[in-house]
This record gives C-alpha cells, sequence and structure tokens, in this order.
C-alpha cells in the first residue's frame, strides 16, 4: 500500500522531517504520535503532495507519487482531513456532502450513505448548516466527505482534537469499521494515545521530526509510548 522512504521535507529552507521511513499495509492501520512541532503535519502534507519532497518517496502500490499532484494522488486513492474540522461554513451539512458526490463519479451516491451510516447522527443533521454544528459534528461530517471520494487509504491528522469523549468513541468505531469490514487502510496522527493504540495495529513516536519509537498497537503499549514521547 503505503510506502514512505527516507523522506525529507520542510517549508523552504527550513527542514522539519529527517529521513523518515513508513510503511501502511493495505486495510491496515498505523498510528504516529507525538507532540506538537514534531513534524507530523508536516509529513501528511507531503504525502499528500502539498508540500514538496526534498529527498526521499513516497509510492502507493509500487507507483510514485513523489512528484504527483495532489489532485493525481487523490484518484489513485489516497484521502486527506486535515487537523480543525474543516467544512464551508456557510453550506448545509448537505450541501458540504453533495460537492464530494458530483466531483467523485461513479458510485458516489452509494458511498455517500454508507458513510452516513458510519456517523447516524449526520443525518439529522443534514439541513443545518456545517458552521453551527459542533467540533465533532464537523469532523464526522469531515470524514464523511472523504470517504465520498471513495479511497483506498484516508489519512486522519488529529481527528479527536477539541471533541467530545462520545464522539472520540465514534469515530474509533468507525475507523475500526473502515479497516475491519471494508479493507480502508488509515494513517492516522493523534496525540492522544489511548485512542490511538487502540485503533492502530502499528504505530510510530515521532520527535524532532524523526521516529524515535515504532511498535506494534495495542493499549498495552501505552506506557512505552508514553515514555518515548517524553524522552
Amino acid at each position: 500500500m503505503l510506502q514512505v522512504s527516507g523522506l525529507h521535507a520542510g517549508y523552504g529552507r527550513t527542514a522539519v522531517v529527517h529521513g523518515l521511513d513508513l510503511e501502511v499495509p493495505d486495510g491496515g492501520v498505523v498510528a504516529v504520535m507525538g507532540h506538537n512541532g514534531a513534524g507530523k503535519t508536516t509529513l501528511l502534507r507531503a504525502v499528500m503532495g502539498l508540500i514538496k519532497v526534498k529527498v526521499g518517496a513516497v509510492h502507493l502500490d509500487g507507483h510514485d507519487l513523489t512528484a504527483a499532484p495532489p489532485h493525481r494522488r487523490v484518484r489513485k486513492g489516497l484521502a486527506y482531513v486535515p487537523q480543525g474540522q474543516q467544512a464551508f461554513g456557510q453550506l448545509t451539512a448537505r450541501e458540504n456532502l453533495q460537492l464530494v458526490v458530483d466531483a467523485s463519479g461513479q458510485g458516489a451516491r452509494q458511498r455517500h450513505d454508507e458513510a452516513l451510516d458510519l456517523f447516524p447522527a449526520l443525518r439529522e443533521l443534514l439541513g443545518r448548516k456545517a458552521g453551527l454544528l459542533s467540533g465533532g459534528q464537523r469532523q464526522q461530517l469531515a470524514i464523511a466527505r472523504a470517504l465520498v471520494t471513495g479511497p483506498r487509504l484516508l489519512i486522519l491528522d488529529e481527528p479527536t482534537e477539541g471533541i467530545q469523549p462520545s464522539v472520540v468513541e465514534e469515530i474509533e468505531q468507525a475507523i475500526l469499521t473502515l479497516s475491519r469490514d471494508r479493507g480502508l487502510a488509515v494513517l492516522l496522527v493523534e496525540q492522544h494515545v489511548g485512542f490511538a493504540l487502540a485503533a492502530a495495529q502499528h504505530y510510530y513516536v515521532m520527535r524532532s521530526g524523526r521516529f524515535s519509537d515504532q511498535g506494534s498497537g495495542g493499549q498495552s503499549q501505552e506506557g512505552r509510548v508514553r515514555e518515548a514521547m517524553a524522552l
């Protein structure tokens, strides 16, 4: 599925991530954890082609996407949900979803319905402007929009940030359902260690733009991960 090799990226002359190697297997959930400023979002933006890779490579199913623009990566099966529960605030939830349905071609309507099955509370909110939704509701809407594109790899940046605990549990369950039942791979960047380890089969800990630790997921690893983040 996704293979990142020797990745160096940053902004202008400022290097942020240094020589990262990362793999996400078909249908697997991989978590990247670390404190603010560790370079997690920069990694995701480089994978999506939103910033240029200085050195290294990004491959999806063996295809080299290192120099590909973001829209080509979306067509190849990547979907990215940035940090911050992003939506078009003046449009209703229904209109936010319909924009993606209209742009996504065959099968988009079915994927729209399947996304709402994951987050049934959204069905009651489709007529409400997205700007009036709670943070958790906007996050569910953002994930639903990404799923309408029919991705093979869903990339989530801090999906639980500022979200009430009940919605965190719903998002965790949705990730597990997508991976287990629908074969969707997920690359998850997260500071909420318990959530990330519960969802992921493999994790990486990032510090100062480098991976300081990695291992198998599961909540039994929480102590080790917290120690690696604190070093």
